[in-house]
């Protein structure tokens, strides 16, 4: 409804009546017209109402909700299920060109309008969250791992020596798998122990890039989000070091948005030092769907030459959804979910020892996690070597996702690279845990129900492991006896 019609309805209600409707709908549309002139996620969130009319005012934009549109190309935004249709708000040509991510569509202009803003908005999002510094960033329909991969890539033409990435070790397949995928070989730095965290060893990073040629490595690839007791990498000497170097510096910061402190560190050694880009999870950090992730870094003439690595079109899925979440929450919202997430932290750090004490366990010394918390199942693991895996099952089928046991010793292989110790970061770290993390959307009430429900468990795998014990101690009675009697 444009003013000419608003005017033609008042031939059938009243003026008044009209001009009042009209008035509402200003609204919604000074709204809108604030996101396009500033690009800034809205301070308070909007209803669904507005996000509704804004997604339908971009659809029909596209040339496949033109009335009258002929097509006769092979992509033409053509959708067998209405439903289908429904779910993307008639939003079907996806985003980019076939040579660029970010290019606009010329026969897209409200999805190509879709992707800008999104990317607006999430830069605006990522300085608010701590990396005020960030020039650009975009949304990429890939998970952490590939996008990653893609990242690599681009600094492939850079540097066409090089053949390894230095990697301070983390135990998640995908980061280590988005190396290999690439064409690179992984040379992974062990962790040091310093008290109950495991740490980065900024000496033997730097011993091997002399060893093998500032040249021949393609780029330091650090960590910041990671489980208990691995802790976020030194991110500052690292970057020093990567800037007396040369040497490009990509960071994992899957989930790291959500933290103050991990968006600290990258501020922090792109200040003093040297980080190419950073890469975050759109489902850890936003609560959406599976399936998107954000890269972003302070040159943007490098961050524009990853996106333009990327071959093809695009889904526009990962840019909706969290565009969508974001103008739900507004900046406030998403300030606030972040204030609870930390809040939760403490908590749960608080009630997790207490639980520990109970069961003659205790909260692991982690304070430069600050995500992710491990208390120790020595006990546990000293009575039965099973025990601890079991109790990783007991927690599954008693509907407690996202724990993780880690027992000690376990040896697996991926990609030809054997790692000692996996899933502990650690080829020998000195006792199993269990991890626990205050990730953003947690509730107390999660929390609450998750530590009953541990505490059942642990008490059930006691009266197992001494029932076991007690069944093995007649056993090898019986057995001395017989040998005697013999």
């Amino acid at each position: 409804m444009n003013a000419e019609n608003f005017g033609s309805s008042e031939r059938l209600v009243t003026a008044a009546y009209v001009r009042q409707g009209a008035q509402g709908r200003r609204a919604h549309e000074l709204r809108l017209r604030a996101l396009l002139e500033q690009g800034k996620c809205p301070e308070d969130g909007w209803d669904e109402s507005t996000i509704e009319l804004f997604l339908h005012e971009l659809a029909i934009m596209d040339s496949n909700n033109f009335l009258g549109n002929c097509g006769v190309g092979e992509r033409e935004g053509r959708v067998a299920s209405g439903l289908v249709a429904r779910r993307h708000y008639r939003l079907i040509h996806g985003i980019g060109r076939s040579g660029d991510i970010s290019a606009v569509q010329p026969k897209a202009a409200g999805s190509s309008l879709l992707n800008k803003l999104t990317n607006s908005v999430v830069l605006d999002i990522i300085k608010l969250a701590g990396v005020r510094t960030v020039t650009n960033c975009f949304v990429v329909p890939m998970a952490t791992g590939m996008s990653l991969t893609l990242c690599f890539l681009t600094l492939r033409h850079k540097r066409p020596k090089a053949k390894y990435i230095i990697w301070p070790r983390i135990d998640q397949k995908s980061c280590f798998k988005s190396m290999i995928t690439a064409g690179f070989e992984p040379v992974v730095i062990e962790n040091v122990l310093e008290g109950d965290e495991l740490r980065t060893d900024i000496e033997a990073v730097e011993a091997k890039i002399k060893a093998l040629g500032a040249e021949n490595i393609l780029c330091v690839h650090s960590t910041t989000s990671c489980f208990a007791p691995r802790v976020p990498d030194r991110l500052e000497e690292l970057a020093v070091i990567c800037a007396n170097y040369d040497i490009p510096h990509i960071v994992n910061n899957a989930y790291g948005v959500q933290s103050s402190k991990c968006m600290h560190l990258i501020q922090q050694g792109a200040r003093v030092g040297r980080i190419d880009a950073f890469v975050q999870s759109l489902d850890k950090n936003f609560m959406v769907p599976v399936g998107g992730a954000i890269i972003a870094g302070f040159n943007e003439s490098f961050i524009q030459e990853i996106s333009k690595m990327y071959p093809g079109r695009a889904s526009a899925s990962p840019s909706l959804d969290v565009l969508i979440t974001l103008l739900s929450l507004g900046a406030s919202g998403y300030k606030q979910l972040l204030k609870e997430r930390k809040e939760m932290f403490f908590y749960l750090s608080s009630e997790l020892k207490k639980l520990a004490d109970i069961h003659n366990e205790r909260l692991l010394d982690t304070p430069h996690n600050p995500i992710s918390l491990a208390m120790s199942l020595k006990n546990l693991d000293e009575n039965n070597d099973a025990a601890v895996t079991q109790l990783g099952s007991m927690l599954f089928t008693r509907q407690v996702s996202g724990a993780r046991v880690v027992p000690c010793g376990s040896v697996q292989t991926v990609n030809n690279y054997t790692f000692k110790g996996f899933m502990s970061h650690a080829n020998d770290y000195p006792c199993a845990y269990l991890n626990a993390a205050s990730a953003i959307g947690i509730k107390k009430q999660d929390v609450d129900v998750f530590l009953k429900r541990l505490d059942k468990c642990l008490k059930t795998s006691r009266k197992e492991a001494k029932k076991e014990k007690s069944v093995n101690e007649i056993s090898n009675s019986n057995a001395s006896t017989e040998q005697l009697e013999d």
